[in-house]
């Protein structure tokens, strides 16, 4: 990922010096495990980590394994015989038994935790502004739409909490798919334990805070890898469906939220007055990497037999690129929502701009209520409700002038159903029915 788009903090679990780091940490642990069991001589163990500690914690010789990588072309083999020129003679013991995936998967398993729990903590971040600004604007009213037309009022504070609701639900799936994807292998050529006792394994991934896999065939199997792209997929349609929400409403002719606009800043080249929505555009073409990401992951699902690595080259960029960017995303989110401008009086005057329209629905039911029959109320109110479109007219006025209307409800009864507050009188209800979910 460009660093444009990268945190620090995401960016340096995907470090190749980080990388390198724990494949030598998986290499050490097994070695720890072969020695307990006597396949290895007594001390080496000791002697590999004591010869590594020139490179750690990020100081591996990454030039001379890759040079060594463009004469082997093997990265795995690269890797041994550099750290082994560092470490000296012990290191002739290490991946004894094992095969490349052994190290790459376990890696990529510790790699995908520790990220996805670095989104998660995030995730929580975002969580707390989305839930402090629906509380603030919890009977900020504004209308509702439904196909983009006024519909019937609601409140910012409930849109927002239903947001809120949507991004609860995608933490509890990334969660899960966490577990399911910090998953480790340490099990030998097509995963058979020919060459290695499965305590091995279950040292290493013991001592990396991985589960092992009840079984492989050389690698961990790829579904569990798409499972965890395909819910940071998911959280990322969720941030661009509140982008996208918010670039509505900060069109000129809406104008009911708008993003912050910091001192010095410049909307356009060419036009010194506009404010544009960038952070939300950016964020709707964020989404569309992650989304794309999640789509090869499906792919490394499918393998010749018991393994290739026509998975490899996806998983290099995909890897870190996915997770970068799904973390950008939600720190970006975070500052527009903190930031984000509401402006509860255009919401009051757009509200206006149908004449009442959307009162049509309660008068339907005061007329069934009157002992009108559902079919003739919707008629009556639906006719009257056309005219108000074509003519400009108050819905309340055109009733009030309807014999029809009026032989059934008074002008008194037709005002007291004219309370844009009745609509959205359980505001609270509903948002402590969304935050309880917290518990």
């Amino acid at each position: 990922m460009i660093d444009r788009y990268t945190k620090p903090e995401m960016a340096a679990i995907w470090s190749e010096q980080r990388k390198a780091a724990i494949m030598l940490e998986v290499e050490l642990l097994a070695c720890e495990a072969m020695e307990k069991l006597g396949t290895v001589p007594e001390g080496t163990a000791a002697a590999c980590r004591e010869g590594s500690k020139p490179m750690l914690p990020e100081s591996f010789p990454l030039d001379r394994i890759n040079e060594l990588d463009r004469t082997l072309k093997h990265d795995l083999i690269a890797f041994l015989t550099g750290v082994g020129e560092v470490i000296g003679e012990p290191a002739r013991h290490l991946h004894k038994g094992m095969t490349s995936s052994d190290v790459l998967d376990t890696t990529l398993a510790v790699q995908l935790k520790q990220s996805g729990e670095l989104i998660l903590e995030t995730l929580d971040t975002v969580l707390d502004v989305v839930e402090r600004r629906s509380r603030e604007h919890a009977h900020t009213l504004c209308m509702g739409r439904s196909h983009g037309i006024h519909a019937e009022p609601t409140t910012f504070g409930i849109k927002l909490a239903i947001l809120w609701d949507e991004l609860r639900r995608s933490k509890v799936r990334i969660a899960r798919a966490i577990d399911e994807v910090a998953v480790g292998q340490i099990s030998g050529a097509v995963g058979t334990f020919a060459h290695l006792e499965p305590t091995v394994e279950a040292h290493v991934c013991g001592s990396l805070g991985l589960t092992p896999a009840p079984a492989s065939n050389q690698i961990v199997q790829r579904d569990r890898h798409a499972h965890y792209f395909h819910c940071l997929a998911l959280l990322a349609t969720t941030v661009e469906k509140i982008a996208v929400e918010i670039r509505h409403l900060q069109r000129t002719e809406v104008l009911e939220a708008q993003e912050a606009f910091s001192k010095g800043q410049k909307g356009s080249s060419a036009m010194p007055h506009k404010k544009n929505p960038i952070l939300s555009e950016n964020l709707t073409g964020q989404a569309r990497m992650a989304r794309g990401y999640a789509n090869m992951a499906m792919d490394n699902v499918v393998l010749w037999h018991e393994r290739d690595i026509s998975h490899s080259s996806v998983e290099r960029v995909a890897g870190p690129d996915a997770n970068i960017c799904v973390h950008f995303m939600l720190s970006r989110l975070r500052g527009l929502m903190d930031g984000l401008i509401v402006y509860p009086e255009t919401m009051r005057k757009n509200m206006e701009k149908t004449g009442g329209l959307f009162y049509a629905q309660r008068v339907m039911l005061g007329l069934v209520e009157s002992g009108m029959s559902r079919e003739d109320s919707y008629a009556l109110v639906q006719r009257n409700a056309l005219r108000g479109w074509e003519e400009g007219r108050p819905l309340l006025s055109l009733l009030k002038d309807d014999s029809d209307v009026t032989a059934r409800l008074s002008d008194e009864q037709l005002d007291g159903l004219a309370d844009p507050a009745w609509y959205v009188r359980r505001a609270d209800v509903i948002l402590d029915r969304v935050f309880s979910a917290k518990a």
